[in-house]
């Protein structure tokens, strides 16, 4: 089921990216993160209610507290970074540049989270890493 969801997932963000560029045409790039940023935040808070989970905000754990919190910023960082990025740049060279995010985040894993980095893993890095640099120049 994870697969499926991950597939959405890339689905939506290719959309994302396309509307995006579509939007921001005459827009400030900090006010466009702003109204996609509040639209998140009703749909997020939707959904909770939707599945009746309001409930387990006390269940959150002080760690949980400050993670998520430091996902959150830096969640807005990305987007800010990005909206940016989109703004000034083609969405065929930004998106590419963008999606580095998957090799910076299985060394992180490897560092961090120490998560095994295989042979599989870093054959994957070193092909995006070209793939992108490859649709970039």
């Amino acid at each position: 089921m994870w697969l499926l969801f991950a597939i959405l997932s890339a689905i939506f963000a290719a959309l994302t990216s396309i509307l995006a560029k579509i939007g921001i045409d005459g827009v400030n790039s900090n006010l466009a993160t702003a109204v996609r940023t509040a639209v998140v935040l009703v749909m997020s808070w939707a959904m909770v209610f939707i599945t009746n989970t309001q409930g387990g905000i006390t269940q959150i754990g002080r760690k949980s507290w400050i993670f998520l919190i430091l996902s959150g910023l830096a969640t807005g960082a990305s987007w800010l970074c990005y909206y940016k990025a989109l703004q000034m740049g083609e969405a065929s060279k930004v998106v590419p540049v963008d999606k580095l995010s998957v090799v910076i985040t299985l060394i992180l894993a490897f560092v961090f989270l120490h998560e095994q980095f295989t042979i599989k893993s870093i054959i994957g890095c070193l092909l995006i890493g070209a793939g992108t640099l490859f649709m970039v120049i």
